[in-house]
């Protein structure tokens, strides 16, 4: 028997400028398909039962749960290769490290000793009626406390003839002595009166309101000021208002680089009269509410609430000093203060019943708004005084 030769077969290649027939890609075999969870508990359950169904031998031939499969096997739990139970005991073994033993709880550590509750002798002055040297200066009218500090610092206060110095406590009687240049200092400080606008702040800007300090300009200088003072822009420095105008409100109001004028003003023993046009509403439910009168309020307001606001009235827990309040015209109040409790005119007009609808300051002191036009700002005279 003889072997047939082996011919090797070449496959004839596609002729020139034709394709050749793209093969199909061989695709990797992929996985089962997923079989659907209810399928399986079926089979699983049907399972169960033909073997409950064969007895007691079937149960033993077919171990159900992995404790019995491991219990069934030779070396399983009690089978010849089981390994030993675990003693019950837990008691460490002999020559174990002993547990450290605990640390004994710390000892309370000292309290701190009480701060110094010593009153401040600027205020309340100590046994032997001492107090603080920049008090008794601004008591005796000589400046402010701030200025007293300053002066007193640079070597321009003496007290019995000797050089001052900070914090220092003096008695009632001590000469309190103050040097030329702390006059000559003194002498050149401005107070400047300001008829204020509605939508300016007193103090520092605000809720983006500007301060009624950046009024002050040689353009809003009223021209028929008879100080004699000339501007010069360091009368622009360190000026501070000397008593509240809220932003609502127009009128008076005094700014000034001069301790002892803001201590007379706004200081806690001022007694200085501040005067007030204030045109009111009888709003009894609110000035949004029923039975607004705009017309002839004075006919439509009870007397007993207009005694109320002349004396009666507290504000944030503390009752008002007595107060002049008048009929200017039946739409307008006139009011006469000896305090500044923010917004206060208009805190009491509402425990009453009123809405303020203007409210101007005509007067501090001696030195009345007059002329001055709103916006303008004059200086306090040499012969003024509040």
């Amino acid at each position: 028997m003889t072997d047939k030769p082996k011919t090797l077969q070449l496959k004839a290649k596609a002729p020139a400028g034709k394709p050749a027939a793209p093969r199909a890609p061989v695709r990797p075999r992929g996985p089962a398909r997923a079989r659907p969870l209810s399928e399986v508990k079926a089979e699983r359950a049907a399972r169960d039962a033909a073997w409950a169904a064969q007895g007691p031998q079937g149960d033993d031939r077919r171990p159900r749960t992995d404790t019995d499969r491991r219990a069934a096997r030779p070396d399983g739990p009690g089978g010849p290769g089981a390994r030993p139970e675990r003693p019950v005991s837990r008691q460490r073994p002999e020559g174990a490290r002993e547990a450290a033993p605990r640390r004994p709880p710390e000892a309370p550590r000292p309290s701190r000793p009480p701060r110094d509750t010593r009153p401040d002798l600027a205020r309340v002055g100590n046994a032997n009626g001492e107090i603080r040297l920049n008090k008794r200066m601004a008591e005796l009218g000589l400046c402010s406390r701030r200025e007293a500090d300053e002066w007193i610092a640079r070597g321009w206060v003496l007290v019995n003839g000797q050089p001052a110095i900070m914090g220092q406590p003096v008695p009632p009687d001590a000469q309190v002595e103050v040097l030329p240049q702390a006059r000559h200092q003194q002498a050149g400080q401005v107070t400047i009166l300001l008829h204020k606008p509605v939508g300016y702040v007193s103090g520092l800007p605000e809720d983006g309101h500007e301060s009624a300090a950046v009024l002050i300009k040689p353009q809003s200088h009223w021209r028929e000021d008879r100080s004699g003072r000339r501007f010069e822009a360091v009368h622009t420095r360190g000026l501070a208002p000397a008593g509240r105008l809220d932003i609502d409100s127009t009128g008076l109001l005094v700014l000034t680089q001069d301790g002892r004028v803001a201590r007379t003003l706004i200081g806690e023993d001022s007694g200085v009269e501040k005067e007030y046009l204030v045109r009111v509403h009888w709003a009894p439910n609110g000035p949004k509410g029923a039975g607004v009168v705009t017309q002839d309020v004075q006919a439509a307001f009870p007397a007993e609430r207009l005694a109320l606001l002349r004396h009666g009235l507290n504000l944030d827990d503390q009752p008002l000093k007595p107060a002049q309040v008048d009929w200017q015209n039946p739409e307008q109040l006139r009011f006469v203060l000896k305090e500044g409790k923010k917004r206060q005119i208009r805190r009491m007009c509402e425990q009453v019943g009123l809405h303020v609808v203007g409210l101007k300051r005509i007067r501090i002191g001696r030195v009345v708004l007059g002329n001055l036009p709103v916006g303008q700002w004059r200086y306090l005279g040499a012969g003024e005084g509040f």
